[in-house]
């Protein structure tokens, strides 16, 4: 059995996105306040703060100014400030501005950030704070103390594992990293939540998370570019290529040096097995109001991400004993404004001064650890989750029906016609047998790249863009339980629906060398995005997505 090395801390942050890495610096801006020494540790699994961090984002600065109420002046990165904003709705040809913006998404004043410089810039600050930093290190396993319900720490990955998982010559255990109070800020789908909550029963009573996959790039402009002259500069749109029935749209950021963020979003609550992510992607950027922006352009980085958007009513028990969960792997997110950053950011603020209390009345327990979920239904950022805690279970229906809610949820600050829509697993929704692509791919896209256009590439040409490394020799870290639930069920039923749910080319049907049907699913673990929609889609729940060796995965740069 293989020894681990243990490390102590008093408190341990698992995720080095906007929400923990706030905590961290609340944390120690607490700690100097109130003379407490504290060891503080911050891991992540990229290689280093903010390189799986993909978001160019609108972002309310409400949170991050009560953190640094002088942000801008100590540098805090913005690329662009919102001077107005421009929403679509895009038939099959054309793009119609709507006159009336919804209210939660008026962004004017606002910066468009790149949260992945926003985590380095953050990584910085906590680390000049005191704050033990460790990017390349993935959280593989919870911890718990003898009594079964009390979080005492994570065990870290081993590394320099072969294929077959045995070690070779540069074989480094895990390490047991033990802590007064540990808090999981994975993001969406974070995998130690998951294994979390089969363990203990922090989503009891509350209705299934629900999840948007989105595939985002930076794309470099021309100088003359769209945006030159125009009133506003953040675009959100809706209809085409979805129409109204599944819940998503494209956005579009102005950033600097000529640079914009583009993306599309997609509920993972669709019904057909056919609908493939990527191809909606591309058919969103060959829309010709969306041509005429990207004209002339280059894409430099590409990326996806999926992003809890259930809500309220979504989230799991916010503590355990010994352990808070944060930002959106705690499905926190504003639905309705499109944003989750400043909730992230308020969320860890708010866990920051929990533990802070609870380190110094040495009470670490479940029942002390239920102030931080007090203080967040006392917040601004709970007054903004509790309006949005019908929207996106609205959003899922179809039909007149979705109208009538959206509009009754609008006039009653988010309790609608029904308070606490019920909402239905993203597994659960795929038709089996309603076989039709979403889209219909151009004639010169099919079974051929795109990059004749440096604004459009191919799914390959994409993984490249993200800088994903995965060392090949190691074990994959995408596990399909059973070959044979792939053959026998899944291909017949759905047609094999993750070689067109992921964005990244994981998934490929390998054929029988005799007669119809596949043999079985390779996996091409190495062209991972760490998106996780396969943990989050598969009809089956056939596939289990973990922590790859640390320091492997994506690494963006500006997106």
């Amino acid at each position: 059995m293989t020894s681990h090395e243990s490390i102590e801390f008093d408190v341990l942050f698992i995720g080095g996105g906007p929400a923990n890495l706030a905590g961290a610096i609340r944390l120690m801006q607490l700690a100097a306040e109130k003379n407490m020494e504290l060891e503080v540790a911050l891991i992540d699994k990229g290689a280093a703060i903010g390189s799986h961090a993909i978001s160019g984002a609108v972002m309310n600065p409400v949170a991050i100014a009560e953190l640094y109420p002088d942000y801008e002046q100590l540098g805090f990165p913005i690329e662009r400030t919102v001077r107005g904003d421009g929403f679509f709705f895009l038939t099959k040809k054309r793009g119609f501005k709507i006159p009336m913006v919804p209210s939660p998404m008026h962004n004017t004043g606002f910066p468009i950030v790149s949260l992945s410089r926003v985590c380095r810039w953050m990584g910085e600050k906590a680390e000049a704070l005191g704050v033990n930093i460790f990017p390349g290190f993935d959280g593989k396993e919870i911890l718990l103390a003898d009594d079964g319900v009390t979080v005492k720490g994570v065990r870290t990955g081993e590394k320099g594992l072969d294929k077959d998982g045995k070690p070779k010559s540069n074989f480094e255990p895990g390490i047991d990293l033990l802590a007064k109070v540990t808090v999981l800020g994975e993001g969406a789908r974070g995998s130690l939540m998951k294994s979390l909550s089969e363990k203990l029963p922090i989503r009891s009573g509350r209705l299934p998370e629900v999840f948007e996959t989105g595939i985002k790039e930076v794309i470099q402009l021309p100088d003359n570019n769209f945006f030159s002259g125009r009133p506003f500069n953040d675009i959100h749109t809706m209809g085409f290529p979805l129409g109204l029935d599944t819940p998503g749209g494209g956005f579009i950021y102005e950033m600097a040096d000529n640079q914009i963020a583009l993306g599309f979003l997609v509920a993972l609550g669709y019904d057909n097995p056919f609908f493939d992510l990527y191809d909606t992607f591309m058919a969103f950027k060959r829309h010709p109001m969306i041509q005429q922006v990207i004209r002339g352009g280059k894409v430099m980085e590409q990326g996806a991400r999926a992003v809890s958007t259930g809500g309220w009513f979504t989230m799991p028990h916010l503590s355990v004993g010994g352990a808070l969960f944060t930002g959106n792997g705690a499905a926190m997110h504003s639905t309705p404004a499109i944003k989750g950053i400043h909730i992230a950011i308020k969320s860890g603020m708010l866990a920051a001064e929990t533990i802070t209390d609870a380190i110094a009345s040495g009470n670490v327990s479940g029942g002390f650890l239920t102030r931080y979920s007090q203080r967040l239904n006392n917040s601004w950022a709970g007054d903004e989750l509790r309006e949005g805690r019908n929207f996106a279970q609205g959003l899922a229906m179809k039909g007149p029906a979705k109208w009538i809610h959206l509009a009754a949820q609008h006039f009653t600050k988010g309790r609608g016609l029904v308070d606490r829509l019920p909402s239905v697993a993203d597994a659960d929704t795929l038709i089996p047998g309603k076989g039709e692509p979403a889209v219909e791919k151009p004639a010169r896209e099919k079974g051929h790249p795109v990059a004749k256009d440096p604004s459009m590439v191919d799914k390959l040409t994409g993984v490249y863009l993200s800088g994903t490394l995965h060392r090949e020799d190691q074990p994959s870290h995408i596990h399909i339980h059973d070959q044979r639930v792939c053959v026998e069920h899944c291909y017949l039923e759905y047609g094999c629906p993750c070689t067109r749910f992921c964005p990244g080319d994981v998934y490929e049907m390998e054929p029988r060398k005799e007669g119809t049907g596949i043999s079985g699913i390779r996996l091409n673990f190495a062209n991972c995005l760490h998106c996780k929609t396969c943990d989050i889609k598969d009809p089956f729940h056939n596939i289990t997505w973990t922590c790859p060796e640390g320091g492997d995965g994506p690494n963006y740069k500006k997106a």
